[in-house]
């Protein structure tokens, strides 16, 4: 039986001919699709879009729409991922690097994302992975596929394969004058091409649509509101859903009177244990029906944010999936002796909240036995998963959608809001649209984990570390080992039993880690005497960092005068994820008001494939970074979180905006990275620094000032 999607699905996708392909099974997709030119991935052992943990079991690519790239017979181009756009723009850089190695125009592509359907299997966008690897794999497919087009001409023409070139989706033959379009070349016949392990991939010296800024796809719809978000979907017979929160974390229902709700007209109550929600045939309804449901909870007694810290380095994790990394070479005892300078220093990192533009939305709709989410997530295959899991039936039973989705900056991993979606769905037997309030986003998403990070260091006299000691507790070993050379270090990671619901965050602890990093390093230098950016370079060999610092120290004028009193210079750097970032800051103090005036970021993310999105990547980061470095903090007591509204969540406003110059080091010789995540790590550190520049106020907890500066030795 054909599973019909609705005309809303249709909405949001600038596919036209692949509308009525939505609406069909596996199994009918590529009959309609017809004749052309598929490309398949037909690895021995390959079971992944990416490398790396893919969840319980073993996720097979599905075998009957395992391809990549479809070329029909009249020229239009498909290509599928498992990919998401969630406001990266990489529907623009994933097709431009189809298009490069097609030799095509890039209005010609066409993605299909995030839809379990119709994409092979992915773990998710996250971990900046989606330009190395995705962005390489679907070039693997679309160079495979130009391979076959030209064998094509070639075997039809009876020419050798190297004399013809290929160029606007047309195959020429220099010699003889003929030229054949793609289009031509498959029509009336279906070719399938595996990809190859090694075909002839473009450099990027040569690039002519990757390597450029063209317009962002289908970025007239987001400006005009023509795109549909999730929360924008409507079906036919839809209600609306609202859910019955409890009074505080780990609460548990001990009673609930429904009754007033049942009573109004439209409504219908779903309560499945401590699950408890309503549908009604409008938002108000769903709310009111809501608000008169009386429940009393259970409330067990947990900690207050004063004892955070303490908590998080006395709490060991007790879970089993959870272990302790640690890096050591040396020996960190007979080193000490050695250093002429030691010091030990404690950073702290608060809770923060992801603040996406969109919250948490689904549309669910169940026909049958079979489950159609629609819903924002990175994770749209572990969606599906969770789904299957919570109503026990095959994940083949369940498909997630995911409409290009309003940011979520690694906090939309997991699948809450499409569970409780489809759980109302269920109960009332209609599809059901829910949609988070921002309340509900602020409390019950999870956090970017608190942390409390102890270094201890030494150097000798001219300024050459000696030993590095770096212990983490909660926050995550991400861009936790030291770029820098020292012979003797330990590095070590300890997982914590934490009071909140936390989970990945956009660099997820690199940001915790370069801001500890990176103001010990400034500490350690004036303890020497030295210029922070000097003590750096001395103790630094990797090549591509160090111009990463040069670059953004010649932009920013490092060493230059400073124009006024009160004023200060900070700067910061690291390596993660294939990135090489160095951040310098200017601050402004005046009394305890202190303004980040200017920030030059400095980044090279290997041979960059669309220079401007790049440039709105690093400084949509150095935006977003500032809001954790100044004032950013969730606030809890007793299981509940104080301050879950925008009104009393401080993000940066227009106001504290500072002059952001991008520097950006174009290296044709390495193979892209991705940019999503390592430029929010600098900007902490380098303004922390600063401040210290100008104030002699050293600050080692993120916030840096969430009430202001405080007065000189309140933070020795």
């Amino acid at each position: 039986m054909a599973r019909a999607a609705d005309s809303e699905l249709q909405q949001h996708n600038a596919v036209s001919r692949l509308h009525a392909a939505f609406s069909l099974p596996r199994r009918g997709f590529f009959k309609l699709m017809g004749s052309g030119l598929f490309v398949c991935l037909a690895r021995p052992g390959a079971f992944s879009q990416e490398s790396g943990k893919a969840g319980r079991g073993r996720h097979e690519l599905p075998t009957t729409i395992d391809s990549w790239l479809h070329i029909g017979d009249d020229g239009e181009i498909t290509a599928f991922t498992g990919k998401v756009e969630v406001g990266q723009n990489v529907r623009t850089s994933l097709a431009q690097q189809v298009a490069e190695e097609l030799r095509v125009p890039l209005a010609s592509i066409k993605m299909v994302m995030g839809d379990t359907e119709l994409t092979p299997y992915d773990m998710g966008t996250f971990g900046s992975r989606t330009t190395p690897q995705m962005g390489l794999e679907l070039r693997k497919v679309a160079a495979s596929a130009r391979s076959l087009l030209i064998e094509t001409a070639a075997r039809n023409w009876q020419a050798q394969p190297t004399d013809l070139v290929v160029a606007h989706a047309t195959v020429h033959d220099p010699k003889s004058g003929r030229a054949i379009s793609y289009a031509e070349l498959v029509r009336a016949q279906k070719l399938t091409k595996v990809i190859l392990d090694d075909p002839p991939l473009t450099p990027a010296s040569q690039w002519k649509m990757a390597g450029s800024s063209p317009l962002k796809v289908n970025g007239r719809d987001f400006v005009t509101g023509a795109h549909k978000y999730t929360s924008d979907l409507t079906i036919s017979g839809m209600l609306y859903g609202k859910i019955i929160r409890p009074s505080a974390f780990s609460a548990k229902l001990a009673s609930c009177d429904t009754s007033p709700a049942e009573t109004l007209p439209g409504v219908t109550v779903v309560r499945e244990g401590d699950f408890l929600g309503v549908a009604a045939r409008d938002e108000i309804s769903a709310q009111r029906a809501a608000a008169a449901i009386r429940t009393q909870w259970e409330v067990p007694g947990q900690i207050s944010e004063r004892d955070l810290f303490s908590r998080l380095r006395a709490t060991p994790s007790q879970s089993q999936s959870e272990s302790g990394d640690e890096h050591v070479t040396g020996a960190i005892d007979e080193a000490r002796a050695q250093a002429a300078k030691t010091i030990a220093r404690t950073y702290t990192v608060a809770y923060i909240a992801h603040v996406p533009l969109e919250p948490r939305a689904a549309v669910a709709e169940w026909k049958q036995d079979f489950l159609t989410v629609w819903t924002g997530t990175q994770r749209p295959f572990a969606v599906r998963q969770e789904l299957a899991e919570a109503f026990h039936i095959a994940e083949t039973s369940v498909r997630v959608i995911v409409p290009d989705t309003g940011s979520a900056y690694g906090g939309k991993h997991s699948g809450e809001a499409a569970v409780e979606a489809a759980r109302l769905a269920k109960g009332a037997g209609r599809p059901v649209k829910l949609v988070w309030t921002r309340e509900e986003e602020f409390t019950w998403a999870y956090f970017r984990p608190a942390g409390v990070i102890d270094v201890k260091s030494g150097a000798q006299a001219d300024g050459g570390l000696v030993f590095w000691e770096f212990d983490n507790y909660n926050s995550g070993p991400a861009a936790m080992l030291t770029p820098y050379e020292v012979p003797h270090q330990r590095i070590a990671f300890h997982p914590a039993d934490a009071p909140l619901r936390q989970g990945s965050y956009r660099s997820l602890a690199a940001a915790a880690n370069h801001f500890a990093r990176e103001s010990h390093m400034d500490e350690l230098a004036h303890e020497l005497g030295m210029d922070p950016l000097k003590f750096r370079l001395k103790n630094l060999t990797n090549q591509r960092l160090r111009a990463a610092f040069m670059a953004a120290a010649d932009k920013f004028g490092w060493g230059r005068e400073k124009s006024s009193s009160g004023r200060g210079f900070g700067v910061a750097g690291g390596i993660e994820k294939g990135g090489y970032i160095a951040t310098c800051a200017e601050v402004s103090v005046n009394r305890e008001q202190v303004r980040v005036v200017r920030v030059v970021e400095a980044f090279d993310c290997g041979a960059v494939v669309n220079p401007e999105e790049l440039s709105s990547q690093i400084s949509g980061a150095i935006v977003q970074g500032l809001g954790g470095a100044l004032f950013e903090a969730i606030h809890f007591e007793n299981g509940r979180i104080l301050n879950p509204h925008l009104s009393s969540y401080r993000v940066p406003r227009f106001s504290d905006l500072p002059g952001i110059e991008v520097v950006v080091l174009d290296r044709k010789d390495q193979p892209p990275a991705g940019a999503g995540e390592t430029p929010l790590t600098g900007i902490a550190p380098a303004v922390a620094n600063a401040i210290f520049d100008a104030t002699r106020i050293r600050l080692r907890s993120m916030p840096l000032i969430p009430n202001g500066l405080p007065a000189a030795g309140a933070n020795p």
